[in-house]
C-alpha cells in the first residue's frame, strides 16, 4: 500500500519539513507540495493524490478552507487534512464543513502525523486529542435541538440503501474500511464507493457528518 500525498503550506520551512517527513517514510510518495491556493486548484487535481495535507492560513487572501471547498465537491475521493496551528472552534467547524476529512495540529509529531494519514487513508476522521474534545463537546451542546432534526434527517437516511445503512452504522461504531469490509466480505474499494454514495444522498462532506446524521436519526 503506498500513500500519494500532496502538501498545500505556505511557510518554507515547514513545507520542506513535511516534505522530508513524506519523502523518508515507508508507505508513502510525495505527490506535490505548493505553496499557495493558485497552485492547489491547479495542480492537485492533476496529481491526484490520496491524501492532501492542507494549511488553513496561506497568506494570499484565500485559506485552505476555501481550497477544500471548491475541491471536495469536484474529487470527493480525495481526502483532506487541515494541518494548521489553529484550535478555534470556528476554524474547526468551517473545515469541517468545507468537506475536511481530519484536523490535526502542526506540534503533533511525525510519527503520529503519519499514523494519522494511515487512518485517514483506511476510512477514519482522525484528529488531534484537543480537537476531537471540541468536536465532542459541540455535539453535546447541540443534543437538544435532535427532536426538532427529527423528521429531516430521518428522511435523508431513508434514502440510503439497506447496504448503505448497514456500512453508516459500521462507520457509526468507529470501524476502519479495511474491517467494514472484512466483516461484509466486499472490497475496500467498494465500501470507498458505497461511503461516498452515502456523503450524496445525506449532503455531507465527511465522516463526521454523517455520523452525526446517523446519532440525530
Amino acid at each position: 500500500m503506498i500513500i500519494s500525498v500532496c502538501i498545500v503550506e505556505d511557510n518554507k520551512d515547514i513545507r520542506s519539513a513535511l516534505e522530508q517527513i513524506i519523502t523518508m517514510a515507508d508507505g508513502f510518495v510525495l505527490a506535490g507540495a505548493f505553496p499557495d491556493v493558485d497552485q492547489a486548484l491547479q495542480k492537485i487535481p492533476l496529481a491526484k493524490p490520496d491524501i492532501v495535507l492542507m494549511d488553513i492560513h496561506l497568506g494570499d487572501g484565500e485559506t485552505g478552507i476555501d481550497c477544500v471547498r471548491q475541491l471536495k465537491p469536484l474529487h470527493p475521493e480525495i481526502l483532506f487534512m487541515m494541518c494548521t496551528v489553529y484550535e478555534e472552534d470556528e476554524k474547526i467547524f468551517e473545515a469541517l464543513t468545507a468537506g475536511a476529512n481530519g484536523y490535526i495540529l502542526k506540534k503533533t509529531a511525525p510519527g503520529k502525523l503519519l499514523d494519522a494519514m494511515r487512518e485517514l487513508y483506511e476510512g477514519g476522521a482522525p484528529m488531534s486529542s484537543q480537537i476531537a474534545r471540541k468536536v465532542v463537546n459541540a455535539f453535546r451542546g447541540k443534543a437538544a435541538n435532535i427532536e426538532t432534526q427529527d423528521h429531516n434527517t430521518g428522511k435523508s437516511i431513508s434514502t440510503l440503501s439497506n447496504r448503505e445503512n448497514e456500512i453508516l452504522e459500521l462507520l457509526a461504531k468507529g470501524m476502519l474500511y479495511k474491517e467494514i469490509a472484512g466483516r461484509l466480505f466486499i472490497s475496500q474499494e467498494t465500501v470507498r464507493k458505497h461511503v461516498y454514495h452515502i456523503y450524496e444522498k445525506l449532503h455531507v462532506s465527511n465522516r463526521v457528518e454523517a455520523i452525526n446524521k446517523f446519532f440525530g436519526r
